[in-house]
C-alpha cells in the first residue's frame, strides 16, 4: 500500500461511512417491506427469517457496490477514473464555444491574484 495524503485517507473514511449508513438504511427498508405483511396479516413467522436474510444480503451488496465505485488509484487523487479531464471537444464541435465542464483557466489579461490589479491598469 502506497503513501496516501490526509485528504485521500479522509475521503476513503467518508466513503466507507457513507457505504455503511446507506446500506443500513436500505437493509432496514427491505426488512420492513418484507416483514410488514407478516405483522399486519398474521402470516407465518418463518417469513421473518426470509426478510432477515434478504436484508443482510442487501446490506452486503450495497456496501460492495458503493465501495467498488470508489477510485482506488492514488495517482488520480479525488477524481474518478472515468472523468473526462482535460476537456476535449467532440469532433466537429467548436472548441471556443462555451466553458469547459471543469472550469476555465484565467486568461492573460486578468490579475493573477484576487483583489489585486494588474500592472497595466
Amino acid at each position: 500500500m502506497g503513501t496516501q495524503s490526509r485528504a485521500q485517507r479522509d475521503a476513503a473514511t467518508v466513503e466507507i461511512g457513507y457505504a455503511l449508513v446507506s446500506a443500513g438504511f436500505v437493509a432496514c427498508l427491505v426488512y420492513g417491506g418484507l416483514y410488514a405483511p407478516v405483522w399486519f396479516f398474521d402470516l407465518p413467522r418463518g417469513l421473518a427469517r426470509v426478510a432477515g436474510v434478504a436484508a443482510g444480503l442487501t446490506f452486503v451488496v450495497r456496501v460492495v457496490h458503493v465501495l467498488w465505485r470508489f477510485p482506488r488509484d492514488p495517482a488520480l487523487g479525488d477524481r474518478a477514473p472515468y472523468d473526462p479531464t482535460p476537456y476535449d471537444p467532440a469532433p466537429g464541435e467548436d472548441p471556443s464555444y462555451g466553458d469547459p465542464p471543469y472550469g476555465d483557466r484565467p486568461s492573460g489579461d486578468q490579475p493573477s491574484q484576487p483583489g489585486r490589479t494588474s500592472p497595466d491598469s
